[in-house]
C-alpha cells in the first residue's frame, strides 16, 4: 500500500490498558539504553557543536539557538552548562518549557543522564506540582511558573542563565516571557539567555532583542574578544538524523478520523517494524482514535502475520504519569501506536517513532474581540508545524510521513502559526503583567504586538472583576486573583468564595474545570445507554459545574474506588488529577487567608458565587427559542456533552467556555437567576430583568 518514492500510485505521492497511577513510571527515553549514557550523547548532532555553544554563550548575553527537531538541544545545552560551571556558587539554570508534560519529561531525562535523582540536582517545577530542593542547580519550569515566580523575585536573581525552549510555539506566557526577560537583561547584563527553537524567524528575534544595535553581525564568525552587553548571536544546528520520505494524498480525505485509521492498519500490515505516531486535534478525536484502533489490535491479537499493537493516546487532559507511558518501549513482537494532539510536535520526542501520521489540523484558541468569545477552532496547522510533526520521524532510522492533505495544499500553508498573544483573550497575560509591576500594557514591548481591541477588552474584563480600578492600576482583589495559576474569572470565583461561605465546593468545581473529561462518553447500543443512565445519578438542573461537584464529591465519599468509577462511566484518571488540583488550592486558599468553608448542602450559595464571577459570560434565552450572549447577542448552542443539552432551556445561563466547530457551543453552563446580576455585578449591568 505505500510505495517507495517516486513510484507512481492513485492513493499516495511522494514529495520531495489501563494503567496504574499509583506505581512509579519505568521512564525510558531511547533506545540506545544498551550503551553508555557518554555515547547515547555524544551520537546527538549537538555534540559537535558543544564548545560553539559556550563559546558564543561566553560572548554575547543572548544566543538564539536554531536546531532541528533530534538535535539533542533541550537535553544537552542544559547539561554542557551546568559542566561549564554556570550552575556554581548557588546560581540555577532554568530551562523553560511551553508545557508541563515536556518539562517532566526532559528532567526526568536529564537526571537519568546526570546520574541523580528528581529534586537532587536537577529538578522540576510545573503548575501544582515541583520536585526541587537547596542542592538543585538545573531546573526545568513550565513558562507560566517562571513568570509567577517573577512575583517574589522580579529580577529572577538565582538565576544565571535561562534557557527559553520551543519558542516556535509562540504560547502567550512565552511571548509575555521573553519580553520582560529583554527587560530583566537590561537590568542584570550578566544574566544569559539562550532562546532555542525548530523553525524560527532568526533574524526577527536577533534584532527584538539586540539592545546592542551597533554589535556586528557574528554570522562571519568575527566576535570581538570581550563580552558584549546586549548583544544576540544566531547559531543553527543541524539536527535530523536520518532521511524522511514525506507522502501526500492525490485527492483530498474526506475523514481525517478515518483515514488516520485506515492508514495506522496499512502500516502495521504492509511495513517494516517501527512505532507510529498520528497526530489529531483534541482529546476527543484522540480517544475516539485510540478506541477504533484498540478494537482492530484486539481482532488481530491471535494471529501471526501481523504485528501486535499497543496504543496509547497523548494529550494534555492525562495525568503526568499516564503521559509518560507514550515513552515506555513496547514489548517484543508489538508496534506502539501513539495518537496525540499538538504536545508532541514539538514538546516532547517519543522514542521509537519511525512513521507519521499528519492529519493537517490544529486545535487553536482563538479570541473574537467584537463578541468576545473565546473559542476552541480547528484550523489548518503552517508550513512550519508540518515540518515539525516530519521531523518527529528519523530519529532512530530512515522515516515515512504520511500528510492527510494534497501537496498543491501544503504549500498554500502560512509559513508559521499566529502568535499566541495576538488570537486570544489577553486577560489572564494583561493580571500577570499588572502583578508584575507593568502598569502601560498599552506600550508593552512584546515581541509581536497585540491587536489593541484585544488589550482594550481585557481592561474592560479586569475592571468588571474589579481587578484593577479605574485608574487601571491593580487592586487589594486582583493582586490575590493573580495568585491564583487558573483563569482570572475562575480566580475571581475562589476569591469571592469567602463572602458567600462556600470554599469548599468551589475549589472541588474549579479543580473539576481544569481537567479535560470527568465521564465517559460511549457511542455503541447499550453501552451508550448505560452511561447515560449512570450520568443521570449526578445530573443537577442547575448545569455542569454543580453537576462536577456532586461527581467529585461522590468519588472522595467512595473512597476514589476504580470498580465504581468504572460501573458509572466516570474517568479515574481525570477524577484523581482533579483530588491533586484541589488539596492544592486548598493550600493557597489558606496562604491567601480564605477560610475552607461549606454551604452545609446549600446551592444558592454556591449559584451566587458562580454568577457573581462568571457574569461576562451571560447568555438569555432568546424568544426565537436560541440561547444569545447579553453583550453582544451572539447566538450561543448548549454542548451535545453538556447535562442542559436535553433538558428544558433555562431562561439565564452562564458558562464556562466557547468551542467553535460548525456552530459556537457553550461549555460548562450554570442555570442563574437573573435578579441576581444586577445584584453581584451592578457596574455591569443594568435592568438586565427588563428583556
Amino acid at each position: 500500500m505505500f510505495p517507495k518514492p517516486n513510484t507512481d500510485v492513485s492513493d499516495w505521492k511522494e514529495e520531495r490498558p489501563d494503567f496504574n497511577s499509583d506505581e512509579s513510571t519505568n521512564f525510558v527515553y531511547n533506545p540506545h539504553r544498551s550503551q553508555s549514557i557518554e555515547n547515547q550523547r555524544k551520537r546527538l548532532p549537538i555534540f559537535e557543536n558543544r564548545d560553539q555553544v559556550l563559546y558564543l554563550l561566553e560572548k554575547h548575553q543572548f544566543l538564539i539557538l536554531i536546531g532541528e527537531t533530534g538535535s539533542g538541544k533541550s537535553t544537552q545545552v542544559p547539561q554542557y552548562l551546568l559542566e561549564s560551571g554556570w550552575g556554581c556558587d548557588g546560581k540555577v539554570i532554568a530551562v523553560t518549557q511551553p508545557r508541563r508534560v515536556a518539562a517532566l519529561s526532559l528532567a526526568a531525562r536529564v537526571a537519568d543522564e546526570i546520574g541523580t535523582s528528581l529534586g537532587q540536582m536537577v529538578g522540576y517545577s510545573i503548575r501544582f506540582d515541583e520536585q526541587i530542593s537547596d542542592k538543585t542547580r538545573l531546573k526545568f519550569v513550565t513558562d507560566g511558573m517562571l513568570l509567577r515566580e517573577m512575583l517574589t523575585d522580579p529580577l529572577l536573581k538565582k538565576y544565571c542563565v535561562i534557557m527559553v525552549d520551543e519558542v516556535h510555539e509562540r504560547s502567550l506566557n512565552t511571548d509575555i516571557l521573553l519580553s520582560l526577560l529583554k527587560k530583566i537583561c537590561k537590568k542584570r547584563p550578566e544574566l544569559r539567555l539562550v532562546i532555542s527553537s525548530a523553525t524560527l524567524d532568526a533574524e526577527e528575534l536577533k534584532n527584538y532583542f539586540a539592545l546592542n544595535k551597533d554589535n556586528k553581525s557574528c554570522s562571519d564568525r568575527c566576535i570581538q574578544a570581550h563580552y558584549q552587553v546586549g548583544s544576540a548571536v544566531v547559531m543553527n544546528v543541524v539536527g535530523r538524523c536520518y532521511p524522511v520520505d514525506i507522502f501526500y494524498v492525490q485527492d483530498p480525505v474526506s475523514d481525517y478520523l478515518k483515514a488516520s485509521v485506515d492508514t495506522v492498519i496499512k502500516i502495521s500490515i504492509h511495513e517494516p517494524s517501527g512505532d507510529v505516531l498520528v497526530f489529531l486535534t483534541g482529546f476527543e478525536e484522540v480517544e475516539a482514535v485510540v478506541r477504533l484502533l484498540k478494537e482492530y489490535a484486539n481482532t488481530i491479537a491471535d494471529t501471526t502475520n501481523k504485528d501486535k499493537l499497543s496504543v496509547l493516546a497523548m494529550h494534555g487532559g492525562l495525568s503526568n504519569e499516564d503521559q509518560l507511558q507514550v515513552f515506555q518501549r513496547p514489548s517484543l513482537g508489538r508496534r506502539k501506536i501513539v495518537v496525540a494532539t499538538n504536545v508532541a510536535e514539538a514538546s516532547i520526542t517519543i522514542p521509537g517513532i519511525v512513521y507519521v501520521i499528519d492529519c493537517g489540523f490544529v486545535k487553536l484558541k482563538w479570541f473574537n474581540a467584537d463578541t468576545q468569545t473565546d473559542a476552541l477552532v480547528v484550523v489548518p496547522i503552517s508550513q512550519a508545524s508540518a515540518q515539525q510533526r516530519a521531523g518527529r520521524a528519523g530519529r532512530i532510522r530512515a522515516g515515512k510521513v504520511y500528510r492527510l492533505y494534497t501537496e498543491d495544499y501544503f504549500y498554500t500553508l502560512n509559513r508559521f502559526t499566529p502568535p499566541e498573544v495576538q488570537r486570544s483573550n489577553l486577560s489572564p497575560a494583561v493580571l500577570q503583567l499588572k502583578a508584575l509591576g507593568v502598569d502601560d500594557v498599552i506600550h508593552f514591548d512584546f515581541p509581536s504586538p497585540p491587536p489593541a481591541q484585544h488589550l482594550a477588552v481585557a481592561l474592560e474584563l479586569l475592571f468588571a472583576l474589579k481587578a484593577i480600578d479605574t485608574t487601571g492600576r491593580l487592586t487589594d482583589a486582583g493582586l490575590k486573583i493573580a495568585e491564583f495559576p487558573v483563569e482570572p474569572i475562575m480566580g475571581k470565583m475562589l476569591l469571592s468564595s469567602k463572602d458567600f461561605k462556600c470554599s469548599k465546593e468551589i475549589v472541588s468545581i474549579v479543580a473539576a474545570m481544569q481537567v479535560q473529561a470527568l465521564f465517559y462518553y460511549p457511542t455503541r447500543g447499550q453501552e451508550s445507554i448505560k452511561a447515560r443512565t449512570a450520568r443521570r445519578k449526578f445530573e443537577a438542573h442547575e448545569g455542569d459545574l454543580i453537576t462536577y461537584l456532586n461527581v467529585v464529591t461522590a468519588f472522595a465519599k467512595h473512597g476514589e474506588c476504580s470498580r465504581w468509577c468504572q460501573s458509572n462511566y466516570l474517568n479515574k484518571k481525570s477524577l484523581k488529577r482533579v483530588v491533586v488540583l484541589r488539596n492544592q488550592l486548598i493550600k493557597l486558599l489558606r496562604r491567601l487567608d480564605i477560610p475552607i468553608s461549606s454551604a452545609e448542602g446549600e446551592l444558592q450559595p454556591i449559584l451566587r458565587c458562580i454568577a457573581s464571577s462568571f457574569f461576562p459570560n451571560t447568555a438569555y434565552l432568546h424568544p426565537s427559542g436560541q440561547y444569545k450572549t447579553v453583550l453582544a447577542d451572539i447566538v450561543l448552542q448548549v454542548h451535545p456533552h453538556s447535562i442542559l443539552f436535553a433538558e428544558e432551556k433555562a431562561p439565564w445561563v452562564v458558562f464556562g467556555e466557547v468551542l467553535q466547530t460548525t456552530q459556537l457551543f457553550m461549555r460548562d453552563i450554570t442555570v442563574i437567576d437573573p435578579t441576581w446580576l444586577e445584584e453581584l455585578a451592578p457596574h455591569y449591568f443594568q435592568k438586565v430583568t427588563e428583556r
